[in-house]
């Protein structure tokens, strides 16, 4: 039998944004919606973590760019070592390249800071109930995306030198390109210490020493193309 409407447990939720004015105004905001419990709340992604580690709660909702670890790693690190709660990506940026670290890092819902009390009422439930909350602007782009993506991938893509990974050899393109560390992890929407891990990891791999001889590898390799003037 199902419980009556005022019956049925309520949402907890952790809120996780490092502008203090917008983080209250969720909060505050969130306490007016039916079915829904802020037990929390978090000024960055480390925050994050551990208060989910500490309250356990159902969702949270999650801003993206953060300092000290960002939204895409603090979603991948709940999602890996707290399961049982979800995440909902809740970020003024909605473009392709932020929906997509995000969902690939676990998220399961996307909504903008824009978006109505019903609607982030009902992208709770649905990751609740185990379906997508994303927001109707957002399912049309990934669809878009994944048609774009099924296109490239009619022809097969070279596979990456000596035995480095996708990631890895992202890294080394962006390292040929002139990107610093940190351009690097803000481009791939990942901490600058997972980048600096993935540098280490293809330096072993290719016997490189510094960037230098890594972009000289990258162009040697046709991985990075001179720009024409």
């Amino acid at each position: 039998m199902t419980a009556p409407e005022g019956e049925r447990k309520r949402a907890r939720v952790v809120v996780a944004d490092d502008q203090t004015v917008v983080r209250e105004g969720i909060v505050m905001l969130l306490g007016l919606l039916p079915g829904l419990e802020v037990v929390g709340a978090a000024g960055d992604g480390e925050e994050a973590v551990r208060l989910v580690g500490e309250l356990a709660p159902d969702v949270v909702l999650m801003d993206l760019r953060m300092p000290r670890c960002d939204g895409v790693e603090a979603t991948r690190r709940i999602r890996s070592e707290y399961p049982g709660t979800q995440v909902v990506v809740l970020t003024t940026f909605a473009d392709d390249e932020s929906l997509f670290a995000a969902l690939r890092a676990g998220a399961r819902g996307y909504l903008t800071k824009d978006a109505g009390g019903e609607e982030i009422v009902r992208a709770v439930q649905n990751v609740l109930s185990g379906e997508a909350g994303l927001a109707p602007g957002i399912q049309l782009r990934l669809l878009e995306k994944l048609s774009q993506a099924e296109v490239r991938t009619t022809a097969a893509p070279p596979e990456p030198p000596d035995g480095l990974t996708t990631r890895e050899s992202e890294v080394l393109v962006l390292i040929g390109e002139g990107l610093s560390n940190q351009e690097i992890a803000r481009k791939l929407h990942v901490s600058t210490a997972t980048v600096k891990t993935h540098i280490n990891n293809l330096f072993a791999k290719t016997g490189l020493k510094d960037r230098a001889q890594a972009v000289r590898y990258a162009y040697g390799k046709g991985m990075v193309r001179p720009r024409a003037e």
